[in-house]
């Protein structure tokens, strides 16, 4: 519990840190208002084309009972669109991040100068950065679609599908967003995907404290705008520290309290 809200004082440190350089958030909503337009209107067609991809998908069905399969392809047609909000909420961060990606290069090495010590460069050219940080969220994007079917299929599960599956889709979501977030401050530190997830890995709760509120708020229309900026920052925050070795200065050192190392929220 204690790193949960550990991570959730991340992302309320980034957006704090965010609303005191007020030219960084108005320069970050550009990128995100461009995402938000291509994923609306994704969404808007896969709303209006549900129905009719459920139809397609379940011919079977086509002689049974008008109750039952009004209730049985109403029940496939949520399931279709959660799995398409599921993918939209992952692969949002993704996409805006590539968008945008000189300015949230930008931002999160302002992060680490404002908070003091080394400020860590890839030392790469941008078309350079731009294929790492695509060939990573593909790779990223195949293990969320490998999670995506297993939940879309537990979904059918009586009772676990309406209550455990829609925790769980949370869950995997707020995690992989948040290895997309702090992709940016890693990749600067020259860490590798496979490094970066076995980092994440071993702490799990603070993960899941900073990605699972960003992506309930995410659901929010044009929340997801503002706070990309913020969630940058906050995730810039929280990789300074998961990758702070044990020789560092004190003085770059935050108060006590907060985890192993503890985040600089000045």
């Amino acid at each position: 519990m204690h790193d949960l809200a550990g991570g959730f004082r991340y992302l309320l440190a980034g957006q704090r840190w965010v609303l005191r350089h007020g030219r960084w958030l108005g320069f970050g909503l550009l990128p995100g208002l461009v995402s938000l337009a291509l994923y609306a209107g994704a969404l808007i067609g896969l709303g209006y084309g549900a129905d009719d991809l459920t139809a397609w998908a379940t011919p079977f069905a086509d002689d049974w009972s008008a109750f039952w399969l009004g209730l049985f392809r109403g029940f496939l047609t949520a399931l279709f669109f959660g799995l398409g909000l599921f993918l939209a909420v992952i692969t949002f961060t993704a996409v805006t991040l590539l968008i945008g990606q000189p300015f949230y290069e930008s931002l999160s090495e302002q992060v680490d100068r404002s908070e003091g010590g080394e400020v860590p460069q890839s030392g790469l050219p941008l078309w350079r950065e731009l294929w790492i940080s695509a060939r990573d969220s593909v790779k990223v994007l195949g293990r969320v679609v490998l999670y995506g079917i297993g939940l879309f299929v537990l979904g059918f599960v009586p009772v676990i599908g309406q209550t455990v599956v829609p925790v769980l889709g949370f869950c995997v979501s707020g995690y992989f967003l948040t290895q997309e977030l702090t992709s940016v401050a890693l990749q600067r530190r020259k860490m590798e995907l496979p490094e970066r997830l076995v980092l994440l890995r071993s702490r799990r709760l603070l993960v899941l404290g900073f990605g699972v509120p960003l992506v309930l708020a995410f659901l929010v229309p044009l929340v997801a705008v503002f706070l990309m900026p913020g969630a940058v920052a906050g995730a810039t925050l929280m990789a300074r520290d998961l990758t702070r070795t044990d020789d560092t200065p004190a003085a770059e050192a935050a108060p006590a309290g907060f985890g192993p190392p503890p985040p600089a929220f000045s």
